[in-house]
């Protein structure tokens, strides 16, 4: 059963807004006490052990306690576009992407239908150097799936990956139970907390009792910057110490499989994007995650970055990020040593920026992969 209560004097996140959301305040993430959801679907432009063939599949969550100005998911932060669903219908749509097998069991770490058939030892990648063909003159962004060596046609008629809730951490209470039904319901596929790196460690250890894989941002070393960009400066104590709680959690991404071939199903993976101007923020970024776990940590260094509106509103960060800028970054990932990265050689694929006032689907790049997949089904 729903608990309203952690709503009713708001501190789900670090800005502890205290409004009574179930009397339809609102604080920072601009939301109430009813759950709004802007897209439910397969979606493609996550890193490869969390996409494969099948997809990830991705809630998208209305409102954020972060509030960056740049965020490319301005129109769920800042416009609040999404629909009001309630739990049960919110279940439902989630099942519908992972359909349970008669013969599962409720609580397995692997899904019986994911493609993880033989999982990796966390320390099977430890010798591996920054692959070479994510650094440099790839057409496709490392974290893409498109190019996988996965045949279209082995995931035909397969569930999603996983179930990947984005910008969730003010509807904690909704998903805490939404999670609980669907487990229920005999839901096995690792769950994901997709987030932005503010979140609260007292609530980060709640959350790492039931979620499965955690895809925190570390968006920046500066305090400075991160009080303009998002209002706060105590964002970088706030991210790197919830960082290191989940990682003493959940551990490393395993399997850590740059192909995709095999589903990542534990574990942290570290993003961090990479803002024009700002290069001193990356690598201060970088020096910090190796201080705190070493060489090892699974990182994803994104070069995606493009002006939204509220960019060109404030003439700041107007550009993209420079082929020398992005350079200097990976420079200095080789120079740590990170041995779990991936690259995003090009600027991203403006397929993959959303627009959330289309009805369906939001990723054109989503819609095209889909149309792919069924025409080889298709020929199949």
């Amino acid at each position: 059963m729903l608990d309203l209560e952690a709503y009713r004097h708001c501190e789900l996140c670090p800005r502890r807004c205290g409004v009574d959301r179930t009397a339809g305040q609102r604080g920072f993430c601009g939301e109430s006490a009813e759950l709004r959801i802007a897209s439910i679907g397969a979606h493609f432009g996550e890193e490869p052990p969390l996409v494969g063939c099948e997809g990830s599949g991705t809630v998208f969550l209305t409102g954020c306690s972060c509030g960056c100005f740049f965020c490319q998911n301005y129109q769920l932060s800042s416009e609040h576009l999404g629909e009001i669903l309630g739990i049960e219908e919110t279940v439902r749509r989630i099942l519908e992407l992972c359909p349970v097998p008669a013969h599962s069991c409720a609580g397995s770490p692997v899904p019986a239908h994911s493609c993880a058939e033989s999982p990796v030892p966390a320390h099977s990648c430890a010798e591996s150097p920054v692959p070479a063909h994510s650094c440099a003159g790839s057409p496709v962004p490392a974290h893409s799936c498109a190019g996988s060596p996965v045949p279209a046609h082995s995931c035909a008629g397969k569930s999603v990956r996983n179930i990947n809730l984005v910008t969730p951490d003010h509807f904690w209470p909704h998903l805490r139970e939404i999670i609980r039904q669907l487990r229920e319901a005999g839901c096995e596929l690792p769950f994901v907390w997709n987030s932005s790196g503010y979140s609260r460690v007292e609530l980060l250890a709640q959350q790492a009792e039931i979620i499965d894989i955690f895809l925190p941002d570390f968006k920046y070393a500066s305090p400075e910057l991160a009080k303009r960009c998002m209002g706060r400066d105590d964002y970088p104590e706030v991210a790197r110490a919830g960082i290191r709680l989940l990682v003493d959690r959940k551990g490393f991404l395993r399997p850590f499989d740059e192909t995709g071939e095999m589903a990542a199903t534990r574990g942290v993976l570290v993003r961090h994007l990479v803002l024009p101007g700002e290069v001193e923020n990356s690598l201060a970024v970088l020096d910090q995650l190796y201080e705190d776990h070493g060489p090892m940590l699974p990182i994803s260094v994104m070069r995606q970055f493009r002006p939204m509106p509220e960019c060109l509103r404030r003439n700041q960060f107007t550009r993209l990020v420079s082929d020398e800028e992005y350079s200097r970054v990976v420079a200095h990932v080789r120079e740590l040593g990170f041995t779990r990265v991936f690259i995003q050689p090009d600027c991203g694929d403006e397929n993959f920026v959303p627009d959330f006032r289309h009805a369906g689907e939001p990723f054109k790049g989503n819609a095209q992969r889909k149309v792919r997949g069924q025409r080889v089904e298709d020929r199949g």
